[in-house]
């Protein structure tokens, strides 16, 4: 699903992205995946370091199924998380489903610069 969002915006991947590593006080924190569109297309290897300072980041949380509170959740705080931990240009947040949900997508994009995509359904593989 990743993949297939990835090959319609391009710029740079980076797959599993860790925006909080790990701490005595607390869990890390990894993303399905973040997305520099304006750098050249080049897909990084997972847990790829990069600099976000100053950047334009998309931010991209994926779930197999329909957009519920969970994955609205994920998508909702990893783009805090980007902003506060690394200084970006702009953030852009998409949750990436399998299926739409006629209630709860308009409550994440109420919020700028959040979205919903669903997959096609050629994209979306058995759960």
């Amino acid at each position: 699903m990743v993949l297939w969002y990835w090959e319609q915006v391009g710029g740079r991947l980076i797959e599993e992205f860790r925006a909080v590593p790990p701490g005595s006080d607390h869990g890390h924190r990894d993303l399905d995946a973040i997305i520099l569109p304006g750098e050249e297309r080049e897909r990084m290897g997972r847990g790829t370091k990069v600099s976000l300072e100053g950047a334009d980041v998309v931010v991209v949380q994926a779930k197999n199924r329909r957009i519920g509170m969970y994955l609205m959740g994920q998508t909702f705080f990893s783009a805090n998380l980007i902003w506060q931990r690394f200084s970006p240009r702009s953030v852009r947040s998409v949750a990436l489903c399998a299926r739409d949900d006629a209630v709860m997508r308009p409550m994440l994009e109420a919020y700028p610069n959040f979205e919903v995509v669903v997959c096609p359904p050629a994209v979306i593989k058995e759960a």
